[in-house]
């Protein structure tokens, strides 16, 4: 979902191997051409969609990111079929399409984006409306204390504390680097917890449920941090508006 694969229990066939380690120093200038390099991002993410070995994610990428799903493959949504479900322990259960979530308050964001895998990419924009004004607009109720997060791809999972989840720098996100969020990204809609490890912020959103307590996301599970905060953090709840 956001930044491993899960790797299975033998690698690929040697042919595969050699052949993306060929692909690999051929693109190392094949991507240094700009013009090229939209065309190849597409191509390295339609590969990484479907390659549960994980080799893809060695190919050079001039943008930074790294392409990673822990579902066999994900259903694409648009404005014609995307929705996200809030419930739990809520006063009013919401559902928004993608046009009703556009058409609220936007707030935008530039943070770096950090990878347990060690990549890094410094001051992406991301754009969205503030969790916190969605959890408003439903009505969280005394007993909520913290939000677990559901995906499309019908795998991933996340969780935060409610405190953390109404901090200002954590988007329902619809654009990332100020152009709507691709699908290989995470799209239409992802979250974005700014101060946190990316695997935190789960993409292909598709369910907001406030719970009584926090309940371990998929790669919490694995034995990652349930608090996944960036080194050197502002942990304040009191973050103030951006």
């Amino acid at each position: 979902m956001t930044d491993r694969h899960i790797e299975p229990d033998e690698g690929p066939p040697i042919a595969r191997r050699v052949m993306l380690s060929m692909l690999g120093i051929g693109a190392v200038g094949f991507v240094a051409a700009p013009h090229l390099r939209r065309g190849w991002e597409s191509s390295l993410a339609a590969l990484s969609q479907h390659d549960p070995t994980g080799l893809s994610g060695l190919l050079p990428n001039p943008s930074g990111f790294r392409y990673y799903s822990v579902a066999a493959s994900v259903p694409h949504k648009d404005a014609t079929n995307y929705r996200l479900k809030i419930d739990g322990l809520v006063d009013r259960p919401m559902t928004f399409t993608l046009d009703e979530l556009r058409a609220l308050p936007q707030t935008r964001i530039v943070h770096d984006v950090a990878c347990t895998d060690g990549w890094r990419v410094a001051d992406v924009p991301f754009e969205g409306v503030k969790l916190a004004a969605l959890l408003d607009a439903a009505g969280v109720r005394a007993e909520g204390k913290a939000i677990r997060f559901t995906c499309f791809d019908g795998v991933y999972s996340e969780s935060l504390t409610l405190q953390q989840a109404r901090r200002s720098d954590v988007l329902v996100a619809m654009k990332m680097q100020d152009k709507p969020i691709t699908h290989a990204h995470g799209g239409p809609v992802r979250l974005f917890v700014a101060p946190m490890y990316f695997y935190k912020s789960a993409k292909w959103l598709s369910g907001i449920t406030v719970t009584d307590q926090v309940v371990p996301g998929y790669w919490e599970e694995y034995g990652y941090a349930i608090d996944g905060w960036l080194e050197g953090a502002d942990r304040r709840v009191d973050t103030p508006s951006l």
